[in-house]
């Protein structure tokens, strides 16, 4: 059975299964739906970019003789943030394909695909999956091979920079810890322009996987001895294709993501939120926000949010996710100049609203956290768990006296709501959600608290009594 499937971001699966012929295929049937729904005429320009596994360069090359064969001009982006690359089709009103698969291992990519006016929603998915032949002969075109125009770098950048005052983060050392992310230069070159001193670390040739919500030990590691060693003020990272933010303070400890969204959404002044159902409470408590909308797990439905808030009448919309990437849905004015709208996940955004954050008060990235509520979040999972066995499990859980039953021993339930999976809130303000993973067989368990300990009980918890309903015949 093929791993490859459209997940809560793109197309994703091994790269034994993303052949030349299949990454043609998918190109092909995105530009179909393309010039069914948005009127993208033969001859015009198509974007691509790509991430820095290995894998990529092959499948980039791939999408672009497809391209090409299609009739379609492409300006090949190179190497680039995946947020770089979605600025500058909305800039040009161009579509694009991102060759990346983000934080998933070295062995798997993917492909992600831009509209003119922003990223593909799940109705254009469908409409992709219908146009697709994957049979069809291939047709014979060019090796793929196109001179790498750096624009859309340069503009990110250029954006990037605009959103803090020059100079504003002088005297202050931070670590960049660049591994294989397609932004480990980009990141050195925005934090130097806006005064900084920087010191790079970790360079790696070879692709490392790093996930944002769930660091390796030796990540953890490298963060507090890099701060300790270099004495540094902060040191930050993304993840390969540079869409979701690493941030960890002064004492190389990292801010969770959707801590990261929440003082983001702070230092944009926002009006609206727009966040999954997985970040935690904080950001209602915090009072902070005028409205927060919950949404289902995956760009998509932010961008949904977003797109609510915005017919609601909300001027500064700002959505994020519990991995930290923070999407903006509105053009704001700041020190720096005009910051567009970029309705898609982008991690300089928060790495930088922090650090200036931190720079304006004059206070530690740490001092940042002591004003935001105190709630701590865990999180876990159940592999080997397919749809077949977590849709009988989560339905069972919308059942209200099987839902009591179930949390009994937790104490009474205050609230529930069925926005992704199950999540219920019980009456001491604790909160467990069990939700399907859109991207692997398993169920995931996100457990809150208001201290560390309690959330790791509550996570134990959840995952156990998890466990021993899916074990128990029904």
């Amino acid at each position: 059975m093929s791993s490859l499937k459209f997940g809560t971001s793109g197309l994703r699966g091994l790269v034994t299964e993303l052949p030349d012929e299949v990454c043609k295929a998918y190109t092909v049937a995105f530009l179909r739906h393309m010039q069914k729904v948005k009127g993208v005429a033969s001859g015009s320009t198509l974007l691509v970019g790509y991430d820095l596994r290995s894998s990529s360069p092959r499948m980039t090359a791939a999408c672009i003789s497809a391209a090409q064969s299609f009739g379609m001009q492409v300006e090949n982006c190179g190497p680039l943030p995946t947020p770089a690359l979605a600025f500058r089709a909305l800039t040009l009103k161009a579509p694009a394909i991102m060759i990346t698969g983000s934080h998933i291992p070295a062995d798997r990519n993917g492909l992600k695909f831009y509209r003119p006016d922003g990223e593909i929603d799940k109705i254009d998915e469908a409409g992709i999956l219908a146009a697709l032949d994957l049979k069809a002969e291939e047709q014979t075109g060019s090796d793929g091979q196109v001179v790498i125009v750096p624009d859309a770098l340069q503009n990110y950048i250029k954006r990037s920079v605009s959103l803090l005052k020059p100079e504003v983060l002088a005297r202050k050392r931070i670590g960049v810890y660049q591994h294989s992310s397609v932004a480990g230069d980009l990141i050195v070159t925005v934090l130097q322009s806006l005064g900084a001193e920087t010191v790079a670390l970790g360079h790696s040739t070879i692709f490392v996987p790093v996930d944002t919500e769930a660091l390796r030990p030796e990540d953890v590691t490298f963060a507090e001895d890099a701060c300790r060693k270099y004495k540094l003020d902060a040191l930050v990272s993304t993840d390969g294709d540079a869409d979701r933010p690493l941030v960890a303070d002064e004492n190389g400890i990292f801010i969770r993501g959707d801590s990261l969204g929440l003082l983001t959404a702070h230092f944009l002044d926002a009006d609206a939120v727009v966040t999954p159902v997985t970040s935690n409470t904080a950001i209602e408590l915090s009072g902070l926000f005028t409205k927060v909308y919950r949404t289902r797990v995956g760009s998509p439905y932010v961008i949904e949010g977003m797109e609510q808030a915005d017919r609601d009448g909300f001027k500064r919309i700002v959505g994020f996710e519990a991995n930290g990437g923070v999407l903006l849905g509105s053009s704001l004015t700041m020190p720096g100049g005009t910051l567009d709208a970029l309705p898609t996940r982008d991690a300089m955004l928060p790495i930088l609203s922090v650090l200036g954050m931190a720079a304006g008060r004059s206070v530690p990235v740490s001092a940042l956290l002591r004003d935001l509520p105190a709630r701590f979040t865990r999180s876990g999972r159940l592999e080997h768990v397919p749809s077949t066995v977590s849709d009988p499990f989560l339905q069972g859980l919308c059942d209200s006296t099987r839902r009591d039953a179930f949390f009994a021993e937790l104490g009474t339930i205050k609230e529930n709501d069925a926005i992704d999976g199950v999540r219920v809130v019980l009456s001491t303000g604790e909160v467990i959600h069990y939700r399907a993973s859109g991207n692997a067989p398993e169920l995931r368990c996100y457990a809150e608290a208001s201290n560390d300990s309690r959330a790791e009980e509550l996570l134990h918890w959840g995952l156990k009594s998890a466990q021993e309903t899916l074990n128990t015949p029904s």
